[in-house]
């Protein structure tokens, strides 16, 4: 898709169904949850089906720099056990059928350092469904219940790790290889550079830096330079 028909990820463009439905028409290779299947991973997480008090969310990707939801409180705070990757490949949001990008996921071993966003209890439903409609549009995520640190104290948080029996799923891709993929892939929601760099730039901002995407952004702007040297 051109950049001129870039789709702002708002909270109207979420709950309008309207990128939901998009994914759904152009998905060929894998298959777009029902709005009965999303509400039943919701529910599942909670034992009434509903929150019962404030909800935590732990952002690691774009949740980070464009959480789209409302929020009481965020902390810095690190999730153990799992580690931040580019091994989610999209055909749409950040690449395209012919150029497929790559978005980050959880994946297992070590730890990833994130934002965790406080959700109150009266607000928590309406706004994990905004949550779920954005990360759950297929079952390539999977919903867990995780145990944060933090400097204010230990945070049991919902994350969507990574599902790795997905077909979209791409495991340890060499990072030269994620680097050219990531350069030159763009979709409906921008380029898939610009989903990298933003995500590095606010980590470092928050204190966190990355230093695995920070080699890997560095690497994606060296390409574009020796792309735009190399004689028309």
């Amino acid at each position: 898709m051109a950049p001129s028909n870039k789709i702002p990820l708002t909270r109207d463009t979420i709950r309008s169904g309207h990128i939901r439905e998009l994914i759904r028409q152009h998905a060929t290779t894998y298959r777009v949850l029902t709005d009965e299947e999303l509400h039943a991973s919701l529910a599942s997480m909670f034992p009434d089906g509903k929150p019962n008090e404030d909800v935590w969310l732990f952002g690691y990707g774009s949740l980070i720099w464009n959480p789209t939801i409302h929020f009481a409180e965020s902390r810095c705070a690190t999730a153990h056990g799992y580690h931040r990757r580019f091994c989610l490949q999209t055909h749409l949001g950040r690449g395209s059928p012919e150029v497929p990008g790559l978005t980050l996921g959880l994946d297992r071993g070590g730890c990833c350092r994130g934002v965790a966003f406080r959700i109150t209890r009266d607000t928590a439903y309406d706004e994990l469904e905004i949550v779920w409609r954005r990360e759950m549009v297929s079952d390539a995520y999977i919903p867990r219940w995780l145990s944060l640190a933090s400097d204010e104290g230990s945070i049991r948080a919902i994350g969507f790790v990574m599902n790795r029996k997905h077909e979209r799923y791409v495991g340890e891709m060499p990072e030269e290889e994620m680097a050219r993929t990531i350069e030159r892939a763009h979709g409906f929601l921008g380029p898939c550079a610009e989903y990298l760099f933003n995500t590095v730039d606010h980590l470092e901002e928050l204190g966190m830096p990355d230093r695995g995407l920070k080699r890997l952004r560095d690497r994606v702007s060296e390409i574009r330079s020796e792309a735009s040297r190399k004689p028309a």
